[in-house]
């Protein structure tokens, strides 16, 4: 599938330099490798010759690290109402300072039922309140902001030194 003349040859065991597309093929032939082009764009393009099979396996090998690798982002979701009592509250902060502690975000929002919308700065002092109890583990993303019947905030866990 190689469509240039000539091409360089790079490879383990061999020593490196231009060759014509027949030879780097009658050179692969004779190793029973494949001639893989690695880099396209060089001028000559540049070859490795290689066994094509071992050389996926070695590809998808290192995509699988670096996705394994990923920070993977976790958003637990807490629910309140714009009358939300003591213990409610005390009991929803307990599981957010658990969330935060095993490093997930924490959406916390005030959902507005019907005229329920009129203690819109109940709502807001509830989630200032609840910021201000997780200001030990975690930081305030977003400042609480009305969007239709919700009121939502984010808190993101510290980073641990």
């Amino acid at each position: 599938m190689i469509r240039a003349r000539s091409v360089r040859i790079v490879g383990d065991d061999l020593e490196s330099g231009v060759f014509s597309i027949a030879e780097a093929l009658k050179i692969a032939q004779d190793k029973e490798l494949d001639l893989v082009e690695i880099s396209p764009n060089a001028d000559p393009p540049v070859c490795k010759i290689i066994d094509y099979n071992k050389f996926l396996y070695q590809q998808k090998k290192k995509q699988k690290e670096i996705k394994a690798k990923a920070v993977k982002v976790v958003v637990k979701e807490i629910r309140f109402g714009p009358n939300t009592d003591e213990h409610d509250y005390n009991f929803k902060l307990k599981h957010a300072t658990k969330f935060l502690g095993e490093g997930a975000k924490v959406k916390a929002f005030v959902f507005f039922k019907g005229r329920s919308i009129l203690f819109k700065d109940k709502g807001e002092i509830l989630l200032l309140k609840f910021a201000q109890d997780l200001e030990e583990i975690g930081k305030v993303e977003q400042l609480p902001r009305l969007e239709g019947k919700r009121m939502t905030m984010f808190i993101t866990p510290k980073k641990k030194k």
